[in-house]
């Protein structure tokens, strides 16, 4: 019993020592962490999600998501983006987390982002599962139309603490598409072929983002399909004979190689389009609900209208008769004839032809 208690007198001293600092640090309270902030959004799926505040850390799943981010000037966020993520040339020097399909969580969580930009018609709802699992907060776009691509932008710009970046985009990009309404719009559209693949067939739905900005450049799809990638008959195309064959690259200033073969491939030849090389080569931009899809637009435009682009010269209908009304008969009041704006508009091509 006698060695019991010294065991335990022991004990007690010992626990004493041990808690005397203990007691003493308690005379200075520990301040407790900061609560983290967060704010909850609506993303373009219909989930609310809990986006931490400030938005310092990104990681973004799909090309256009790193487009926009760079578009709005937020690219010193971004922390990772996918192996597909080539533009601007900066994207790739970002750390990659995988494909879009197919992302690594361990990479994505290795980052600590704040937020994981995705986007519905490239990510998979398995990726947003596994997210939420992780703690990690994942917000999704999903425009199908150009204007929905500006507002995207633009709802995207404010998730992210940055509305008066996504407001001058946003109005930029409505400027642009005005203008270009301005110069086109009554011109009849030319019947295209958009063509994502050609062995096999493959072209765009009525329904997306692409056919969108085909008429926003002056052209009309001949593939009237409810899909969103429909497989498309060689022999229908040839029945509806398009004015053009539109491709994307991503080096649209050089007609790729392929397209010289496109001849030789069976059924071509019955093409119109194909006989008389009617190819229009636009930036693969198109393929991306990004801000630069305008840009592709224009171009697109400017490649199917060239007549809507040409400034007229300096001796055009307008200003001769300006300066020179012509009489009732057709003579302006020096005698001599004003060429009719057939034969204008005749030299405005071909000067924009040897400009370019």
């Amino acid at each position: 019993m006698k060695e019991v208690a010294t065991l335990c007198f022991r004990f007690a001293v010992s626990v004493a020592i041990i808690a005397a600092p203990l007691r003493a640090q308690s005379g200075s309270p520990i301040p407790p962490a900061a609560n983290p902030v967060f704010r909850e959004v609506i993303d373009e799926t219909g989930r609310t999600v809990r986006v931490p505040q400030p938005v310092r850390r990104i990681v973004s799943l799909a090309p256009s998501l790193t487009e926009t981010i760079y578009t709005l000037g937020l690219q010193d966020r971004l922390v990772g983006d996918t192996d597909y993520c080539d533009y601007p040339l900066d994207a790739q020097k970002k750390t990659k987390v995988g494909g879009a399909i197919n992302p690594s969580l361990e990479q994505i969580a290795a980052l600590h982002p704040d937020l994981v930009l995705i986007t519905k018609s490239l990510n998979r709802l398995e990726t947003v599962h596994s997210l939420d699992t992780l703690g990690i907060s994942s917000y999704a776009t999903d425009p199908h139309t150009v204007d929905e691509i500006i507002s995207s932008s633009k709802k995207l710009a404010d998730v992210l603490g940055a509305p008066e970046a996504g407001d001058l985009i946003a109005a930029d990009m409505q400027r642009r598409l005005a203008d270009l309404q301005h110069r086109i719009g009554a011109l009849p559209p030319k019947r295209v072929l958009f063509a994502v693949w050609t062995e096999p067939l493959i072209s765009i739905g009525k329904d997306t983002f692409i056919a969108d900005a085909m008429r926003r450049a002056g052209a009309v799809s001949i593939v009237d399909s409810s899909l969103n990638w429909p497989h498309v008959n060689l022999e229908e195309v040839a029945r509806l004979q398009p004015d053009f064959l539109v491709f994307a690259t991503s080096h649209s200033e050089s007609v790729p190689p392929q397209l010289d073969a496109l001849a030789r491939l069976p059924g071509w030849q019955i093409l119109d389009a194909v006989r008389n090389r009617r190819y229009v080569v636009m930036s693969d931009a198109v393929n991306r609900p990004a801000p630069r899809i305008v840009s592709a637009i224009e171009d697109l435009a400017r490649q199917l209208h060239p007549e809507a682009f040409v400034e007229k010269p300096a001796g055009s209908k307008e200003i001769l008769e300006k300066e020179h009304p012509t009489s009732p008969h057709g003579f302006s009041s020096r005698g001599f004839l004003v060429a009719d704006s057939s034969q204008i508009d005749t030299m405005s091509r071909g000067a924009y032809l040897c400009a370019h």
